[in-house]
C-alpha cells in the first residue's frame, strides 16, 4: 500500500517525502512541476537510500490521475498540490480558485472512484483570518479571511468537511500551518522558488547570497513589540513529521472509524517578528543583512500563532527545532545551492 503526495516535489512535499521514506512508507508523488523540480525527488532518493514512484500529472488532469490510481496501490493522499502565494492569489483569484479548489474536486472525486477515502490536507493558519485569539487553537472561528489563496484552503476544509457528513467511510485530517521556513540538514534539499520570492525566508536568503539587493519588510507599525508582523515560524521538517504523524492517525480512524474530521495546528507555539527572525540570520551569516521598511501589504495581519497542544495530544507530534535551527539550515541550503535546483 503506498501515499499519494501531490506536489511532492514542492518545497514541503520533498520534505515530507523524505520522513514517509524514512518512517517506512512507499510514496509515490504526483507533480506537475509548475513550481518545482524534479531534481528534489532525485535528492529526496539520494537522502534516504530508497526510492519511490514519480508521475508528472496536474490534479486538474482527471485522465492522468486515474492512471496513477490503476497503477498504484494508494492508501491514503497527502495533499500539498496547489497556489501559494498570498500576494499573486489577490492579482489573480480566477487562476487560483480554479486550480486549488476544480483541483481538488477532481482528486478527490478520482480518490472516491477509485475506494480510496482517506486525505490529509495541507490547509493553513490562513483559515483563521484576523485570528479572534492568539495564541489560535483549532476553535478559533475560521473563515474571515483576507485574501483568496486563503479562500481557497477555508473553501477546500469546508467541501472535506461536508464528504464526512454525507459518507463517514471519509477519514479526514485537516492541518494548520503556521509558516513554514528552514531545510534539511543535509543541505540538498529546500525551498526553491521560480523567480522573487514571495516568501519571507527565501527572500532573506537570496538577499544574504547577493541575487536580491535588500529584503523589503512590510510595515513597522504594527501593535507588536518591535511593529513587524509576528508569525509562528516552523521547521519544514518538524512539519514533514507531523504529516507522518497525521498518517498514523489516519490509519487508527480507519480501524475504528472515523468519528469527525480531524483539525490540527502545526506550529511551535511562539511567535517570532520579522525583524526578530532577519537578526537570527544576521547571527549565522555573521554580518548585517540589508533591509528597508516598506508599506504593508494587503492581506497582511499583525499576529498569528499557534496553540499547538492538540496536535501534541493526539498526534504525539511537537516542534523541536528552534529559529536559530531554522536560520542555520535555510543558509545551508541557499549556499551549498544558489541558484536551486538548476545547478548542482
Amino acid at each position: 500500500m503506498a501515499v499519494l503526495v501531490t506536489g511532492g516535489a514542492g518545497f514541503i512535499g520533498s520534505h515530507t517525502c523524505v520522513e514517509l521514506l524514512n518512517a517506512g512508507f512507499e510514496v509515490v508523488v504526483v507533480d506537475n512541476l509548475y513550481n518545482a523540480s524534479e531534481e528534489s525527488l532525485k535528492r529526496v532518493q539520494e537522502i534516504t537510500g530508497k526510492s519511490l514512484k514519480f508521475y508528472q500529472t496536474d490534479i486538474l488532469d482527471r485522465e492522468g490521475l486515474q492512471k496513477v490510481f490503476d497503477a498504484e496501490d494508494i492508501e491514503a493522499v497527502i495533499h500539498f498540490a496547489g497556489y501559494k502565494a498570498v500576494g499573486e492569489s489577490v492579482e489573480k483569484p480566477l487562476e487560483y480558485y480554479y486550480n486549488n479548489v476544480t483541483g481538488t474536486l477532481i482528486l478527490t472525486d478520482v480518490m472516491r472512484k477509485n475506494g480510496c477515502k482517506s486525505i490529509v490536507f495541507s490547509s493553513s493558519a490562513t483559515v483563521y483570518g484576523d485570528p479572534a485569539f492568539v495564541p489560535i487553537t483549532e476553535e478559533c472561528p475560521v473563515g474571515g479571511v483576507t485574501n483568496p489563496y486563503g479562500r481557497t484552503k477555508f473553501m477546500i476544509e469546508e467541501i472535506l468537511k461536508d464528504y464526512y457528513v454525507a459518507d463517514h467511510d471519509w477519514n479526514i485530517i485537516l492541518l494548520r500551518y503556521f509558516n513554514p521556513i528552514g531545510a534539511h540538514e543535509s543541505g540538498r534539499i529546500g525551498e526553491d522558488p521560480k523567480g522573487i520570492p514571495n516568501n519571507l525566508m527565501p527572500y532573506v536568503s537570496q538577499v544574504a547570497i547577493g541575487k536580491l539587493k535588500s529584503l523589503g519588510v512590510f510595515g513597522d507599525d504594527y501593535d507588536t513589540p518591535d511593529g513587524t508582523g509576528v508569525r509562528d515560524y516552523i521547521h519544514v521538517v518538524d512539519l514533514a513529521t507531523g504529516h507522518v504523524k497525521a498518517l498514523e492517525k489516519i490509519r487508527e480512524m480507519k480501524e475504528n472509524g472515523a468519528d469527525e474530521v480531524k483539525i490540527y495546528n502545526l506550529g511551535t507555539g511562539h511567535g517570532v517578528s520579522v525583524l526578530e527572525l532577519v537578526h537570527a540570520f544576521e547571527k549565522v551569516l555573521g554580518r548585517p543583512l540589508p533591509y528597508e521598511i516598506k508599506p504593508r501589504r494587503a492581506g497582511d495581519i499583525a499576529t498569528c500563532y499557534a496553540d499547538p497542544s492538540k496536535a501534541k495530544r493526539e498526534l504525539h507530534w511537537e516542534a523541536t527545532r528552534n529559529i536559530d535551527d531554522m536560520c542555520r539550515d535555510s543558509w545551508n541550503w541557499q549556499s551549498k545551492n544558489p541558484e536551486g535546483y538548476d545547478r548542482d
